[in-house]
């Protein structure tokens, strides 16, 4: 959808509708519109009734009724954070934001909002801590589904490792990372260990790979143990079956995720049939993931907003992604998102999700040693 194919005034009624539509829930009607252009010349209810005409044979408005007021198709909605988007790069880079409709304005949040924000993030200090903070809080502003997906540990580096002995040939690895990622695992070994093993390993590992990306380490303990079998062939099949086990993997498991306010969506304006479908489908972690990695690009800045989720499943047609990837020294920590029904404050959202996964960076920053 481009201007080229909506003229100025068939914008402003379009727009006008989205907002009365986002804030009642309501169709709106020809008379309603008219109301907020009291003071427009040309714009009686007459006049908006066949520009409403006009916009539904585009696409842009449908009516469950034929004595009813119209509502905004997902298309309409996709033109309106088209517009939004747009405004607020102009906003970013330095120019005026675009004026395109009624009250139509990307600019800044509100000083409350960021206040609000900066509050519910005080004293985080680890990456796990702002991702599952960023989940409820998203899930507070929005009144939808709050998620936040950690990134894997491709790019990580190495802080600290520990190995417990759960059980005969159970041991549990934590794993952390330099930006404070806890990562957790259960490892089935092949023979059982000793405490004093692990113990050892650990110290090994935590003693010669501090500050090594994770990808590298397996590879450098299998090299070490080729060359150094004699003197330290015990100890480093300790480490190595450890590392082969998954203590190190990068990609064998999903990353972790935080979901928040799975209970908004309860009293969205859906049937009962599709709202159990679309909590069906939510409530799948596997898919919420499938969801942010395939709609969300971890190497560009920007927020990305998806009108209409039909395309990851039909229950889903009514909802909105709003995220952003969230980064920290250059890599990238995860994204953060809102999914919530379409008649959503495109506008506040978009500048919240954006705001949210810049402040990784603030809170997170590794002091220079």
């Amino acid at each position: 959808m481009t201007d080229m194919r909506i003229s100025p005034r068939e914008r402003l009624v379009l727009n006008a509708i989205i907002e009365l539509y986002i804030a009642t829930g309501e169709p709106v009607a020809s008379q309603a519109v008219a109301n907020t252009f009291a003071d427009r010349e040309g714009l009686s209810s007459a006049t908006v009734r066949n520009v409403m005409s006009t916009l539904g044979d585009a696409g842009l408005l449908e009516q469950a009724h034929t004595s009813a007021g119209r509502v905004p198709t997902a298309a309409a909605f996709r033109y309106y954070v088209e517009q939004i988007t747009q405004s607020g790069r102009a906003a970013i880079g330095g120019q005026p934001p675009v004026q395109t409709g009624q009250g139509l304005n990307a600019g800044l949040l509100s000083e409350a909002r960021r206040e609000q924000i900066e509050d519910s993030f005080a004293g985080i200090n680890s990456s796990n801590e702002y991702l599952q903070r960023t989940s409820q809080v998203l899930a507070l502003i929005s009144s939808g589904l709050g998620v936040a997906l950690a990134s894997g540990t491709a790019g990580q580096v190495l802080e600290h490792i520990h190995f417990s002995r759960l059980s005969i040939g159970r041991v549990l690895a934590v794993l952390v990372t330099q930006t404070g990622a806890v990562l957790d695992r259960v490892l089935t070994l092949d023979r059982e260990m000793t405490h004093l093993e692990l113990d050892t390993a650990a110290r090994y590992l935590n003693e010669n790979f501090r500050g090594w990306l994770i990808e590298r380490i397996r590879a450098e303990v299998a090299r070490r143990m080729e060359m150094e079998r004699e003197a330290y062939a015990q100890m480093l099949a300790s480490v190595e079956e450890l590392c082969r086990k998954g203590a190190l993997a990068t990609g064998e498991t999903s990353p972790a995720i935080f979901v928040d306010g799975m209970a908004n969506l309860i009293t969205a304006d859906l049937d009962r049939e599709r709202l159990r479908q679309m909590l069906l489908a939510l409530e799948a972690k596997q898919r919420l993931i499938e969801l942010l990695t395939a709609y969300v690009d971890g190497r560009q800045q920007e927020v990305r907003v998806v009108v209409g989720l039909d395309e990851a499943s039909p229950a889903m047609q009514d909802l909105v992604l709003i995220g952003a990837p969230a980064r920290l020294g250059g890599a990238n920590l995860g994204t953060v998102a809102v999914i919530a029904p379409t008649r959503i404050q495109y506008q506040e959202m978009i500048q919240a999700v954006r705001y949210i996964a810049r402040l990784s960076e603030r809170l997170l920053e590794v002091p220079v040693e």
